[in-house]
């Protein structure tokens, strides 16, 4: 930035802020205590301006709005915005080093390694061996009596992480180590990050301990075998150069990866269940079309072909990305809307408000898949106004795997349940860390004969 142009830019301090108490008010101001950060962003939008300041203590803390601001920080031409920075202070002691956490060049390193675990043709091993664990599990729901979908879908992304990931049968080992994914991922989120035992940081770093050691046993007999699972992949795979990740490295990724593809995959799938069950033309929709295609299960050829299933996934990932704001640190001074934007400013871009303009979709509070539709797809309008899966060089590795996934199982869900929610109910959500429903989504799952 030249000194002319700087002295013509308004300062940091001169941002429009929103007060700490005021923000503190809006976001815990939800009932049960749950967060809410999409009802704050707006108001702060519509109120304030497309750059708002936010207390954080002694850090510069910006929200930007818009896709222009996603596309500008998620692309991050010039380097200048940090992922590693600020994704380290929230929650580098609980996932060090996931590749989230790293930049530059050591970020494409670690990145081209990795690709090699979610290669095509790997891919469709993996919907073969996530096939018959989607039937066994699903069929155990009928029976279930009082249904929560939330708890039943984690229990299952998590034992065909376990499966399609490590390549083992977790049994008896799920609950202890779905245990440890959410008191990681709770730990990450702790205002109080002190070792302190009965906190939920203490709780964390113990759960990390425990995958850390269940992971370490296996890298040996992995990295001389030849299996298929995507530890397998990732302890055997190379660059150009040759290089390989060393034991702690598959360590690190493993866990970030696991936590991040099941905890997403959980939160999509059940935000999903909710919107077919309040909108049941569209879930008899889906299920005409799982029936068109006469089969009771997705091969990995179907998945890109599933028109309604894509649109609903698309619809509902709009209205809850699982990631609801990307947090970025600037590493030099840039401007923003004539403002000057210091560096070491931590600079937020948030995908839940995005989805949500008004000024880029057609009544964006509302749940309609045939906004994406072809000749409508309204997400064409903006390369940047949907980002469920980030952007730019961080964009998620595993995006294809997630689609998979969630439209192998929700096409069997279809095809072996009717479900709904009770009238008037409405799913109570906490947006933060991870989108998910408070109460568990209680839905009422009814067999089809």
């Amino acid at each position: 930035m030249t000194a002319t142009s700087a002295s013509r830019l308004r300062p940091f301090d001169e941002i429009p802020s929103v007060g700490t108490l005021t923000m503190l008010r809006q976001i815990l101001g939800g009932k049960g205590g749950r967060i809410d950060m999409l009802g704050p962003l707006d108001r702060h939008y519509r109120e304030l301006g497309p750059l708002v300041r936010q207390p954080a203590g002694p850090f510069r803390m910006v929200n930007l709005f818009g896709p222009d601001a996603c596309q500008t920080v998620l692309m991050d031409r010039d380097g200048i915005f940090s992922a590693e920075r600020p994704w380290t202070q929230i929650m580098g002691r609980i996932f060090p080093n996931g590749l989230l956490l790293k930049d530059g060049d050591e970020h494409r390193k670690h990145r081209r390694i990795m690709h090699q675990a979610f290669r095509r043709p790997v891919l469709r091993t993996y919907v073969e061996r996530m096939t018959p664990m989607i039937e066994r599990g699903i069929a155990e729901w009928g029976g279930m009596g009082d249904f929560l979908a939330f708890d039943a879908v984690k229990e299952l992304t998590l034992d065909m992480a376990a499966s399609i990931f490590l390549g083992v049968d977790l049994g008896p080992e799920t609950r202890r180590l779905n245990r440890a994914f959410e008191d990681m991922v709770a730990a990450s989120m702790s205002r109080i990050r002190l070792p302190i035992p009965g906190l939920e940081f203490q709780a964390g770093l113990k759960g990390r301990e425990t995958l850390s050691a269940f992971l370490c046993e296996l890298i040996p007999a992995r990295r001389e075998g030849d299996g298929s699972d995507m530890f397998s992949e990732l302890c055997r795979a190379e660059d150009e150069d040759g290089s390989r990740l060393d034991d702690q490295a598959i360590i690190d990724h493993m866990i970030f990866l696991m936590m991040a593809a099941h905890d997403t995959s959980t939160s999509t799938l059940t935000s999903m269940i909710y919107e077919l069950a309040r909108h049941p033309e569209w879930q008899e929709r889906v299920r005409e079309e799982a029936l068109g295609l006469g089969k009771a299960v997705l091969d990995f050829e179907d998945v890109e072909e599933r028109e309604a299933l894509t649109w609903v996934m698309r619809e509902t990932l709009r209205r809850y990305p699982p990631l609801p704001v990307i947090p970025r640190v600037t590493t030099d001074d840039f401007e923003w809307c004539g403002y000057e934007i210091p560096s070491g400013s931590m600079v937020v871009v948030s995908p839940i408000h995005t989805h949500h303009m008004a000024e880029w979709w057609t009544a964006p509070w509302t749940f309609d898949p045939e906004r994406f539709s072809p000749g409508r797809d309204e997400s064409k309008r903006h390369t940047f106004m949907w980002i469920p899966f980030g952007g730019g060089p961080h964009h998620c590795l595993g995006f294809k795997f997630a689609e998979a996934q969630i439209k192998g199982i929700m096409h069997q869900l279809v095809l072996r349940y009717r479900w709904r929610v009770d009238p008037g109910y409405r799913m109570p959500l906490q947006q933060a860390p991870i989108s998910k429903p408070m109460d568990g989504l209680p839905v009422a799952l009814e067999p089809i004969r």
